[in-house]
């Protein structure tokens, strides 16, 4: 049976969420990542695709279906901040050093079997990033994944705030891969800063002219001659949105010099840098960024894999933490996006992190980064109910996810899983 096929098989259409009964997870040790703390023997109550109770002593009500937790780990869905699932080879565009115009939401496909795997290691939403041969590259899509819908737009989270994708370093300077067509500005670090620069000038500019030209439609009224309108451009609206605080700023970055850089810059222009991406050097320089109010969306061990990356250290998220950033833990691979809740574990070892911050990093943390900490990230009333439902704790050896709900429905169940590839051969013929 075709692959694809018989994971669609296994996520039947959810019926209208009102029309559903609740749904109650009971008696499964509850990492609510909340104040909270971890409940034993607790039950999560879901109605509408909303958490309505969480605790030790929720009374679930009559005609509720009911989820056995004994022996089982709750944690909140883990929420990948730098993704590239669903969008193929559709990641760079790079004809040019500024493509604040383009869309990751233009692009997305539904069927990607990379949001099933995903669902499979307790994923529930990712930060679909462009990718960064740009300074200032394409506009981001925070998708939740919700296996099995027909509409692309489907995914999109709805709640989340516009982001975008900037980048410094080797890869806008393109210093280490062959792109196609003909050499472009900028070629070193300084060229980088300047495109940057230049092109947040122009924003302003463009601004300015919008501004003036809505003073004199004002100025005529509703019966006047209406001033012609300055010609749009959508590769400066986003800028200027930027500029306005309504786009968030996702920054490729490595070496400590660019990521101060890019914090002068940003501070010099007017806006704010939301999260530094990979930032393998950002124990360098953890006060400057948790000044300037960003955080850090790194790896857990990845380094060496060119020369701006080999100055990183295992101790980076706890260092940057330790300084008062907001650190969380990112795959940039659709492999790694299926074991994150490992590469939060790791963090335990290296730095001495507690569970509750190690857990925090790929899950609350990320939703604050993301913008949507109000309606994920966290088990607590009133959140949407994305859910992992582990058969061990998350951070032992033996670990695997059994259930994981998006908005209340189960979009991944391991026993179905199981039950549809041992039954593939024989209904599909070839196997």
């Amino acid at each position: 049976m075709n692959r694809l096929l018989l994971c669609a098989a296994l996520v039947a259409a959810p019926s209208t969420l009102a029309a559903e009964p609740p749904t109650a997870i009971v008696g499964a040790t509850i990492l609510t990542v909340s104040p909270a703390g971890n409940i034993e023997q607790g039950t999560v109550l879901i109605q509408d695709g909303r958490i309505v109770a969480v605790g030790a002593d929720v009374k679930v009500p009559a005609g509720a279906r009911v989820i056995d937790g004994a022996g089982r780990f709750v944690m909140p869905g883990i929420i990948d901040a730098h993704s590239h699932t669903a969008i193929e080879d559709n990641v760079n565009e790079c004809t040019d050093s500024v493509t604040a115009q383009v869309r990751i939401t233009d692009v997305i496909d539904q069927q990607d079997v990379n949001i099933y795997r995903q669902l499979a290691g307790g994923v529930t939403a990712v930060n679909v990033l462009h990718g960064s041969c740009n300074a200032i590259g394409g506009q981001n899509a925070v998708l939740k994944l919700r296996w099995g819908v027909t509409d692309p737009a489907q995914l999109v989270f709805a709640e989340a705030p516009r982001g975008i994708k900037f980048a410094l370093g080797e890869n806008p300077k393109r210093a280490n891969f062959s792109a196609p067509g003909p050499r472009r500005y900028p070629a070193t670090r300084m060229g980088v800063a300047e495109v940057i620069r230049e092109a947040f000038l122009e924003a302003k500019a463009y601004r300015r002219e919008w501004q003036e030209h809505e003073k004199k439609v004002k100025a005529a009224g509703p019966k006047g001659v209406p001033p012609v309108a300055p010609r749009r451009d959508l590769k400066l609206e986003t800028l200027v949105d930027i500029l306005d605080g309504k786009v968030m700023v996702h920054a490729h970055s490595y070496r400590s010099d660019e990521i101060v850089v890019l914090i002068a810059l940003a501070e010099e222009l007017g806006f704010k840098v939301r999260t530094f991406q990979h930032v393998l050097e950002g124990y360098k320089v953890a006060a400057e960024i948790a000044k300037h109010g960003a955080g850090a969306s790194t790896f857990s061990d990845w380094w060496a894999y060119k020369l701006e990356a080999h100055d990183a250290i295992p101790y980076n998220a706890a260092v940057m933490a330790s300084k008062g950033v907001n650190v969380s833990l990112n795959s940039d691979s659709n492999e790694l996006a299926r074991r994150l809740y490992w590469e939060a574990a790791k963090v335990v070892r290296y730095g001495s992190v507690s569970e509750q911050e190690a857990l925090k990093m790929i899950t609350w943390n990320p939703a604050w980064q993301l913008g949507v900490e109000r309606w994920v990230g966290s088990i607590e009333a009133g959140k949407q109910a994305d859910l992992a439902v582990f058969s061990a704790h998350p951070f032992s050896p033996d670990a695997r996810v059994e259930l994981t709900l998006v908005d209340g429905v189960v979009r991944f169940d391991r026993a179905k899983d199981t039950a549809a590839r041992n039954a593939a051969p024989a209904a599909g013929g070839a196997k």
